[in-house]
């Protein structure tokens, strides 16, 4: 296995990865954000080839086994003052960013997943390490992440490597089809 830095040429991975970790809410807002005649794939793609932003490449890591891309971590350091909601918030964001603002100050992992043929693999273990690795480098002492109750293997991974669980919100559906009923934060200090 090879840990290595993602490049704007693995928007389309990002994409899928980012998907699959949010049970299809990015999809559902890129939908929303694209406009007609637009692929909202492909409004993905270009937000994650990106320089800048959160959602960027430039804030992802990729594990590979035997040359293939496996799995994928993406984060950055959380703001140290969380800013006030803003009321345009679409409603089903909300919660997220109420459970975003309990953890300011640390480096937020957005991001972990592992395509399901490499499952059970110890990829996420390797990439929940980096992700300490580059909370220490980026000055920070705390790892936060917020989880869907339904992501029962990543909760018992979360709770394994000694995250904790801080708030629950619930969650809210508008017209996203979705089973979870709550978004967990955790953190774990370094």
């Amino acid at each position: 296995m090879l840990i290595r830095d993602a490049t704007a040429a693995d928007a389309d991975h990002l994409v899928r990865f980012i998907n699959m970790a949010a049970d299809d809410l990015p999809l559902h807002f890129w939908k929303k954000s694209a406009g007609p005649g637009v692929d909202p794939m492909a409004y993905g793609r270009e937000r994650a080839a990106r320089k800048t932003g959160s959602f960027s490449f430039r804030n992802a890591w990729l594990a590979e086994v035997d040359g293939e891309v496996a799995a994928c971590l993406l984060g950055y350091p959380a703001a140290l003052e969380p800013e006030a909601i803003d009321p345009d918030t679409p409603p089903i964001f909300v919660p997220l960013l109420e459970l975003e603002a309990l953890a300011p100050g640390s480096w937020y992992l957005n991001v972990l997943a592992t395509y399901p043929a490499y499952r059970g693999r110890g990829l996420g273990s390797a990439l929940l390490a980096k992700a300490e690795a580059v909370t220490r480098q980026a000055g920070r002492t705390t790892i936060s992440l917020i989880a869907e109750d339904t992501h029962q293997d990543a909760l018992r991974l979360y709770r394994a490597k000694g995250f904790v669980e801080v708030a629950r919100r619930p969650v809210v559906k508008d017209d996203w089809a979705v089973g979870a009923q709550e978004w967990i934060l955790f953190t774990k200090s370094l």
